[in-house]
């Protein structure tokens, strides 16, 4: 798991899986919002999590939100 802003915890699954989209689930939102994309790096890297799953949640978040989100540069 991961501490994002505001407290709340994202779990490795949580982060690459497209439902978290649907879901709307806040925490992802608010890792891939809050969270220096250097950091969202270091934290893909050190988990083994797949960037291609990861680049493709932020993407939908970044068309939901209207607004780019911070790994997607």
């Amino acid at each position: 798991m991961n501490s994002a802003s505001f407290a709340t915890w994202v779990t490795i699954p949580e982060l690459a899986c497209e439902d978290s989209v649907s879901r709307c689930d806040s925490h992802v939102f608010t890792f891939l919002s809050e969270v220096l994309a250097n950091l969202q790096q270091a934290f893909i890297e050190e988990m083994g999590v797949s960037k291609d799953a990861v680049l493709s949640v932020a993407k939908g978040f970044s068309e939901f939100a209207g607004f780019k989100m911070a790994l997607l540069g």
